[in-house]
């Protein structure tokens, strides 16, 4: 998650110094913590610094976990202070690249918004829901701001309602409806004179600060930890008491499918899994001041690992990989009886 604390309340060029201090002490969370560095230095104003930061990730050897993000975040960057040309080109490769994870294509369309490229940003709005959510019996939550921008950019253009845009409306939880907190007229009745437009101006404004809350209160999914075959083998090897929790990897496996229906059943949104290592919940283990071998600290070390943006969405986008790893699309894997 980005901060978005004003600059007067928060020194971020100390706190991005502090973010790139400790990315040289995680380096298996360098993406996340830089990317957080990136995201102050904008808020500072020291945007060529930003774009330093991202030139960083974009040339690490390592490879990264989400580059069409980077490259997004990026162009949104260089746009804002005069690199134009650049930016575009970026953000068509950003869409030539047609990522999976929505939030590439939420920055690049909201960059083209900003700068008034309305029918640039539907467009780019149209054909990330076009990729991501057709035959989608359900849009993750994270697709969420896909529908609602898009919505939006078409209320300003003055587009009639589509079936995406009543996808949006279903979706959408406020009693505000999308189509009065996108109405184009909102803008001058913040300065109209009428006391009665005022208000109702102040009430949309609320629901719109109740949806942002809404958001930044889920910053990391509800994951479910799963363990490769070979570290589920090396962890019970090392913690045979952790068998009665893991009796085998196809169990494992089926366990993590059924726990994750069951709660998207219940209504609980925003989903991920994530991916544990030995080495890994040893550490975590060690700063808790306990044994490995203690079953109770597997949820704990799951939760852990999201906060540090480590969870992957659940269930995948259609035709991606199955979560497993087995190279298998999910819908002809764990996801084919959805």
């Amino acid at each position: 998650m980005r901060p978005d604390t004003p600059a007067e309340n928060v020194d971020h060029t100390a706190e991005a110094a502090r973010l790139e201090r400790t990315a040289g002490l995680y380096p298996e969370d360098a993406e996340a913590l830089l990317l957080r560095a990136a995201a102050h230095l904008e808020l500072s104003g020291d945007r060529p610094t930003a774009t330093t930061l991202y030139d960083r990730l974009l040339s690490s050897s390592d490879g990264l976990e989400n580059p069409h993000l980077v490259r997004a975040l990026k162009a949104s960057n260089l746009w804002e202070y005069g690199h134009e040309a650049e930016a575009r080109a970026i953000i068509e490769g950003v869409r030539v690249a047609s990522p999976k994870d929505p939030a590439p294509w939420v920055i690049v369309a909201e960059s083209l918004e900003s700068h008034d490229e309305l029918e640039a940003a539907h467009e780019t709005f149209t054909e990330a829901v076009h990729r991501l959510l057709a035959d989608v019996p359900e849009p993750p939550y994270a697709t969420h701001p896909l529908l609602f921008g898009r919505h939006r950019v078409r209320r300003m253009l003055g587009k009639s309602h589509d079936e995406w845009d009543a996808l949006a409306d279903s979706v959408h939880s406020l009693p505000i409806t999308l189509d009065e907190l996108h109405d184009p007229k909102r803008v001058w009745s913040l300065g109209s004179e009428n006391p009665a437009e005022l208000e109702a101006e102040i009430l949309r404004l609320r629901a719109e600060l109740g949806a942002y809350r809404e958001a930044l209160s889920r910053p990391f999914p509800v994951a479910i930890l799963h363990w490769p075959a070979g570290e589920l083998t090396e962890l019970l090897e090392a913690y045979p008491s952790l068998s009665t929790e893991y009796p085998s990897h196809a169990e494992h496996l089926a366990s993590i499918e059924q726990s994750l229906r069951e709660l998207a059943a219940s209504g609980t949104p925003n989903l991920g899994i994530v991916t544990g290592t030995v080495p890994s919940y040893e550490a975590f283990a060690a700063s808790e001041g306990s044994s490995p071998g203690d079953a109770t600290l597997l949820p704990q070390y799951a939760t852990t690992l999201a906060a540090r943006g480590r969870a992957v969405a659940w269930p995948p986008q259609r035709g991606a990989a199955c979560w497993c790893g087995s190279g298998e699309a999910y819908g002809e894997c764990h996801g084919s009886a959805a």
